[in-house]
């Protein structure tokens, strides 16, 4: 799926019903100006200008649920405390049920303040318990976990080690949800993965997963083979490693992993980003969307998240505006020259896939030139189009030929979502093109005979084979151009 389909997906995550198990906190966030340092200590002095506060922890997962329309369920604890009840005020504010939130006297509700100042982050002091709840009020969180799962399609376990996930506690959420057929997401913390076992999916960042696997995660290759050691060892169905301006990898069992590049823009502040990426992963999973599907998604809003100060959120709008965004740049890197296509392909083949090529000068893109496409990329896994450059268009069109030059043609193809990278060649004919990728299909239209196309023999000669796509009746770009000059 391509970031246009992705796009089209986003109305999916209105109103999915995510379940959101874990450590609740309160975020505060005093903001100011420093001037000068204290003449006590060698510190700054922040001149205090405001004050605001949100849902930290499993609670900014629903803030985050909330923004992009999902419908969340918050489980957790809160103190009997002045904390507690402003969670539980944001939480009804989030359009959420506080019915779930266990408050037990005696024990503080978590709350974190940061001090800011020029948008960078000055200290932050925690105030909390971190002493595992006690036996009965897991006992009643489990009991609302059991309440609400069947109205559940994703359950998330977002764990800051503040005493709700206990192993054998979140031991039993998976176990009640793997019943019931609700994918689990993880956000994790600790050293030990093998407590979530059987989830669906944990959320570790670079340097978590480093501690848990216990190897090295600065290259691709070594966060691949971090990842797969903790599906192998703690028994857990996926990984999706956020990466910080790497990116993201996800890993599944029985499959090579996938890395997902980061979108390109400034980061100001983390706080909170793994939060939205469990939040958008779990809603996309409820909403009906695939792991990677789901995983594309969390990484566009990582990206938004990331650019704002605080314990920010990802909205639609700006999500489907980041989509847009990423797919103009995704057409742009598609146009390769035959060097950088050469090593492309080279590592579509080495990843098993297959590797088809067509050509034109499509000069005025129509419907017979996408239905082209659609069959050619059926017939493979990776289409590469060879476009006809302007001088070439001309020699074969005729002076007044082409329309569109070179540039707007070939953006034009890597639009669609069938073609995965254009190559202009200057020649008359594709022939040395093809025979720099040596396609294993290679595909025309049916106005063409096997004996007509340009390197069928060469194509055949070690194996590939040679596909005549059908016409579309009625289209034709010569025929539109003279209809235009009358």
């Amino acid at each position: 799926m391509d970031n246009a389909d992705l796009a089209g997906k986003l109305d999916t995550l209105n109103g999915a019903p995510v379940l959101v198990v874990g450590d609740v906190m309160l975020d505060r966030f005093v903001s100011g100006a420093v001037e000068r340092i204290s003449p006590e200590a060698p510190i700054p002095i922040l001149r205090v200008e405001r004050e605001t506060t949100m849902l930290g922890g499993a609670g900014n997962v629903l803030r985050n649920l909330a923004a992009v329309g999902a419908r969340g369920t918050l489980v957790g604890v809160v103190g009997d405390d002045m904390a507690g009840a402003e969670v539980r005020r944001l939480v009804a504010d989030a359009g959420a049920d506080t019915d779930r939130l266990a408050v037990v006297a005696g024990r503080p509700t978590s709350v974190k303040v940061r001090y800011l100042a020029g948008g960078q982050q000055l200290l932050r002091s925690d105030h909390e318990h971190n002493g595992a709840v006690a036996e009965a009020t897991h006992a009643a969180l489990l009991e609302s976990v059991r309440a609400r799962l069947p109205d559940a399609r994703a359950v998330v376990l977002s764990d800051y080690g503040k005493g709700v996930l206990t192993p054998e506690f979140v031991r039993g959420v998976i176990g009640l949800a793997r019943a019931a057929g609700v994918p689990v997401v993880v956000d994790p913390k600790g050293r030990d993965y093998s407590v979530y076992a059987e989830a669906s999916v944990v959320t570790p960042n670079r340097r978590e997963l480093a501690e848990a696997s216990d190897l090295a995660t600065g290259t691709d290759d070594e966060v691949s083979a971090a990842t797969r050691h903790i599906i192998t060892t703690c028994g857990i169905d996926a990984v999706l490693a956020t990466r910080s301006e790497q990116g993201m990898t996800l890993a599944v069992a029985d499959a090579e992993p996938v890395h997902l590049s980061a979108l390109a823009r400034e980061v100001y502040d983390v706080s909170g980003a793994g939060d939205t990426v469990v939040a958008v992963l779990a809603a996309a999973l409820a909403g009906a969307l695939d792991l990677l599907d789901a995983a594309r998604l969390a990484n566009v809003a990582a990206g938004i998240v990331v650019g704002k100060v605080g314990t920010a959120v990802a909205r639609p709008d700006e999500l489907l505006r980041a989509l847009h965004a990423a797919r103009l740049m995704e057409a742009e890197s598609k146009v390769a020259d035959a060097e950088a296509a050469l090593e492309r392909v080279g590592a579509w083949r080495r990843a098993g896939l297959k590797v088809g090529f067509t050509n034109g000068c499509f000069d005025l893109l129509h419907p017979g030139h996408v239905s082209l496409m659609q069959q050619a990329r059926a017939a493979c896994d990776r289409l590469v189009v060879g476009l006809n450059a302007d001088s070439s268009v001309q020699r074969l069109k005729g002076p007044d030929r082409p329309v569109q030059d070179e540039a707007a043609r070939a953006a034009v193809l890597a639009s669609l979502a069938s073609v995965d990278m254009v190559v202009i060649f200057a020649e008359d004919t594709p022939m040395r093109l093809i025979e720099t990728i040596r396609p294993d299909v290679l595909v025309k239209g049916a106005d063409y005979t096997r004996d007509t196309v340009v390197g069928a023999g060469f194509v055949e000669s070690y194996g590939g084979e040679i596909r005549l796509a059908d016409l579309s009746p009625g289209h034709s770009t010569s025929e539109t151009i003279k209809r235009l000059r009358q």
